[in-house]
């Protein structure tokens, strides 16, 4: 596999954007130069995170999510 990561991706396996064998190699975010744990998707392009919003769920029980524009820096944490 090639280390490009795609213009979209999502934690959420009901999302169109998740793909499990980019997930599997631990992705990390770094937000505006800020390491983030709590990204639930990002997008490169358009410059945004959806990062969890404390504890609260939705009727669901999936995480709620707060969508912030900034600039977005994916990374393998794997590679040394």
């Amino acid at each position: 596999m090639s280390d490009e990561f795609p213009d979209r991706l999502s934690v959420d396996p009901n999302s169109p954007y998740y793909n499990a064998e980019i997930l599997a190699r631990d992705v990390g975010i770094r937000f505006k130069g800020i390491e983030k744990t709590n990204v639930e998707e990002y997008c490169i392009s358009e410059g945004w995170v959806r990062v969890t919003a404390g504890n609260a769920k939705d009727r669901y029980g999936n995480p709620l999510t707060i969508k912030v524009h900034g600039p977005v820096e994916p990374y393998f944490r794997d590679k040394k």
